[in-house]
């Protein structure tokens, strides 16, 4: 029940900065193959006129996320439960979810398990398969088993490592004001020759740019994870539900206007938070960004295939030797695994809600604990195939991965939470929380911007990627 009493008065000043989780969840996360890969590899090929993809992917994904989030600690109920209450044929975007969604994290599980596989190879030497393998049992065991937080510490700190020599590194090498300026005004630079000849590289520079603004700030899926890590955390009107439950509308209609103004300050407290993973987003992959064109580019190095780790790893090897290559190979190798637990936390629960919505008789059958696990083991299985399969071509899956997982439906992401945020969410309140927890008209114009935005990108630039 949505009372005054249950739900828990929200910090205010600089006593918010003592609760932040979410978004150090959220930006674990995404701070992986996007920024590792992806960002350093687009920086040496392009250079750093395509910034304006990393500002654009990273602050647009920022609203949704935050919008999204927004919307669950107004409600109590994640982002899958919004989209089943959007007006037409009944669950509509939830079996669109459900479909793409289930295609998209199978590619993104494998994906991860495969680039994660090439780092361990680089550090160990062991197969890339092994190490692919190695990476998704360690993944399975902590998720299936919920004891992350030890690791989680462990793993935070390599990255923090990692990010903290991409940031001196590009600080260094840094072009220059009116080179990042340029790099603002979205410009489509041409791929250069000597590119062209390296393998997997062609001439039309969307091919990279696309992935890029794709895991930007993580993919569709990621938003959708935003709003289980608030619930997580318990912000406002989430206090003590849990996972896998849908509004109780009856006690939202019931909303006093004491526990709205509690709810509203909790509000304040996920801007707060979102603006800290977006800031930690922007950073970051801007960083790896500027490295890869400071120091890759110069060499005419792009990374690809078995190499894309000591490719990488010269980087961090030019400024401060073998210990630096070394040094960059484990904090990357452990920023791969942390992403991959975090895909493996959050994609099961993505699909055993939308089942749970799509086929009430699957929910009926399995609690929710056994369907999230359920669907751990089939991602297991299908991650542990595509590195058997594909686990040489960590580049080509991470890029495919991020195009089908980060664009495809992020418009109708952007679309969906406006929707649940000015039409579907008043109707669910009391009037006078209605009034109290009215959304600024800010949100609006971002999503609005954001469906627009990514909507050109999949119409008139993914078919011509493939």
């Amino acid at each position: 029940m949505v009372t005054v009493n249950s739900v828990k008065t929200p910090p205010t000043g600089l006593a918010v900065l003592a609760i932040v989780g979410p978004s150090l969840v959220w930006a674990g996360e995404f701070i992986g193959s996007g920024e590792v890969i992806l960002a350093t590899r687009v920086g040496a090929i392009l250079g750093p006129t395509v910034l304006w993809a990393i500002i654009v992917g990273v602050v647009l994904k920022y609203w949704i996320g935050m919008a999204g989030a927004r919307y669950t600690v107004c409600t109590g109920e994640g982002m899958i439960d919004m989209i089943a209450r959007m007006p037409g044929p009944r669950n509509w975007g939830v079996w669109i979810t459900l479909v793409a969604q289930s295609a998209a994290a199978t590619i993104s599980i494998g994906s991860i398990a495969a680039a994660a596989g090439i780092f361990v190879y680089s550090i160990t030497g062991i197969s890339p398969m092994i190490g692919g393998w190695l990476v998704t049992i360690f993944a399975l065991v902590v998720v299936w088993f919920d004891v992350f937080d030890f690791m989680k510490i462990v793993m935070s700190l390599f990255v923090l490592i990692v990010v903290l020599g991409v940031l001196y590194i590009s600080a260094t090498v840094f072009p220059g004001i009116r080179v990042i300026i340029d790099g603002l005004l979205f410009d489509v630079p041409s791929v250069p020759d000597w590119a062209l000849s390296g393998e997997g590289i062609q001439g039309n520079p969307w091919k990279e740019i696309l992935p890029l603004l794709g895991w930007a700030a993580g993919g569709f899926a990621s938003q959708v994870w935003y709003t289980y890590w608030v619930i997580g955390a318990g912000y406002g009107a989430t206090a003590g539900r849990g996972f896998g439950k849908p509004a109780d509308e009856a006690m939202l209609k019931d909303m006093s206007s004491a526990t709205a103004r509690k709810i509203r300050g909790w509000c304040h407290v996920v801007y707060a938070d979102a603006s800290l993973a977006m800031i930690l987003g922007v950073v970051t992959t801007v960083g790896f960004l500027i490295a890869g064109a400071g120091v890759l580019r110069p060499h005419r190095l792009a990374p690809e295939g078995p190499q894309v780790a000591t490719t990488l790893a010269t980087v961090f090897s030019s400024r401060w030797g073998s210990f630096g290559g070394s040094l960059f190979m484990i904090a990357g190798a452990c920023a791969l695994i942390g992403t991959q637990v975090g895909q493996l936390a959050g994609w099961p629960r993505l699909l055993a809600d939308s089942f749970r919505i799509c086929l009430p008789k699957f929910d009926e059958k399995l609690e929710w604990r056994s369907q999230f696990r359920f669907f751990l083991g089939f991602f297991f299985l299908t991650s542990m195939t595509i590195v058997y399969s594909f686990g040489l071509k960590p580049v080509f899956l991470v890029k495919t991965a991020a195009i089908l997982e980060g664009l495809l439906l992020t418009p109708f992401q952007a679309l969906w939470v406006f929707f649940g945020l000015y039409f579907i969410m008043p109707r669910m309140l009391s009037r006078d929380a209605r009034m109290i927890l009215k959304p600024h008209w800010m949100f609006a114009v971002c999503l609005a911007i954001a469906f627009l935005v990514f909507g050109y990108f999949c119409v008139f630039q993914m078919p011509y990627v493939w």
